[in-house]
């Protein structure tokens, strides 16, 4: 996972505001300043400062079109200058509300839609430089302004407590508009960043469960010519004097056609991609999923097989989540981890406890989110990759749902205390429960061969 670390320890914001889509926005602000200052002057008549209104309307139009001479539609900008385009279009419009009434103007509102824009897309210190700008124009606007005035020159003018109501709403609503959007923008890009490393993690071990199914077709395909060449080496061995270069030579090449064959067997299974072995014992499966943890110095208790025990599918969603699962109750446990398997006519259920500290009440209802602190310090032999950000188990939990499992995680020991249990299962369980009939259980039954029958010719 430290390749996904990395990538998530990385600013995600970076350069993914296109330059497009702001003039875009600026365009359509500009379109619409412009028809509210002709409604005004035209429909309703009032006196409006169209010299002041016209050339602040002009700077945003002579901002787009220097970007669009300067820079390709497809830029994308970076931190400041997205930040910059914002506060210009923040300022420009509390700019053009000053010589409109202020916040007698009912669309002073609209300053709240830049901050809105960063709050979604750029960094909380840009976000909150632009919202500090847009809230100190909108508090100068209200003292300082031009007037609007009637046809027949009459002041319109709110009450005092309806202006100070109309600032204490825009304020409101920059606040709570602004950090709502960075709170939804921030929980998707979370969920989008942890989504693929669960796509990753995916990829990667069906590109295991792919070599495997190579390096035994590859094995099985190579032992008939790894034989022959034992077969041939071992007679000329047989044939040639003692002592003599050619003896030598083809004893060599006997030993090196053994070694080629015990390579191809530790690399993978024997046999080609049979479909026996896409499906195996429930107890098969855990023990693989759980055998790249067994050195890690702890120990790991797993139930003995059962004669009736359910096939179930070799899917690496599920051998990858039910790692995943067995990786974190490593890591935390302070002795033993066990996993406890049970089947019935309503499901089949497999529990992972551990003797660890177990998970603190604060975060037990977050399980299964990415991005959480970790249960308890860290310590040395843990894995750094996921540095607590349970990463881990939203990725075992998301693919072990794609298979259709309910996922439950509780603490052994109640009420919770903090401390470790060594030696006792009282710290953090989880338990997958895939209720039946599921799609891992195999329709083929068992993976036993069927008795050999009588052949008469």
């Amino acid at each position: 996972m430290s390749d996904t670390s990395e990538l998530f320890a990385k600013n995600p914001s970076r350069h993914w505001v296109r330059l497009q889509t702001l003039t875009l926005l600026r365009w359509v602000a500009v379109a619409g300043q412009a028809g509210a200052i002709a409604v005004a002057v035209w429909v309703f008549k009032l006196q409006v400062e169209i010299g002041f209104a016209a050339i602040i309307v002009g700077l945003s139009i002579i901002a787009n079109l220097a970007i669009h001479a300067v820079f390709p539609k497809n830029r994308r900008l970076s931190e400041r200058e997205a930040a910059s385009m914002l506060l210009f279009d923040t300022l420009q419009l509390c700019l053009l509300i000053t010589v409109t009434g202020g916040l007698n103007n009912p669309f002073a509102v609209l300053v709240a839609a830049p901050v809105t824009v960063s709050a979604t897309a750029l960094s909380l210190r840009s976000t909150m430089l632009i919202g500090g700008a847009a809230i100190l124009s909108v508090t100068l606007s209200t003292v300082f302004h031009i007037p609007l005035l009637t046809q027949s020159g009459e002041v319109l003018r709110l009450p005092d407590v309806y202006l100070f109501g109309m600032w204490v709403a825009i304020v409101v609503a920059i606040a709570f508009i602004a950090g709502y959007a960075r709170q939804i923008a921030k929980e998707t890009q979370t969920m989008s960043q942890a989504l693929l490393a669960t796509q990753m993690a995916l990829a990667r071990e069906q590109k295991l469960t792919d070599l495997g199914g190579v390096v035994a077709a590859a094995a099985h395909e190579l032992g008939t010519p790894l034989a022959t060449i034992k077969l041939v080496s071992s007679e000329m061995v047989s044939e040639l004097p003692e002592g003599s270069d050619l003896r030598d030579d083809a004893a060599l090449i006997r030993d090196q056609a053994n070694r080629c064959r015990d390579i191809l067997h530790s690399m993978g299974r024997t046999g080609k991609d049979d479909l026996h072995l896409r499906t195996a014992p429930l107890s098969a499966v855990i023990a693989e999923a759980a055998a790249p943890h067994i050195g890690r110095g702890k120990t790991i208790l797993q139930d003995e097989g059962d004669e009736d025990e359910p096939t179930i599918l070799r899917q690496p969603e599920l051998i990858h989540g039910l790692r995943n699962l067995i990786q974190n109750a490593v890591d935390f446990a302070s002795e033993t981890v066990w996993i406890e398997t049970a089947w019935s006519d309503h499901g089949v259920s497999v529990r992972i406890l551990d003797d660890g500290t177990g998970y603190p009440p604060a975060l037990l209802g977050r399980i299964g989110d990415p991005f959480i602190r970790r249960r308890r310090n860290r310590r040395d032999d843990q894995r750094p990759g996921y540095e607590g950000m349970g990463l881990g188990l939203f990725i075992a939990k998301t693919l072990l749902e794609r298979t259709g499992a309910e996922l439950t995680f509780a603490n052994g020991s109640e009420p919770f205390d903090g401390s470790s249990h060594p030696g006792r299962p009282e710290g953090a369980i989880v338990e997958v429960v895939w209720p039946r009939p599921n799609r891992i259980e195999s329709t083929q039954g068992s993976t036993a061969l069927p008795e050999n029958t009588r052949f008469d010719a």
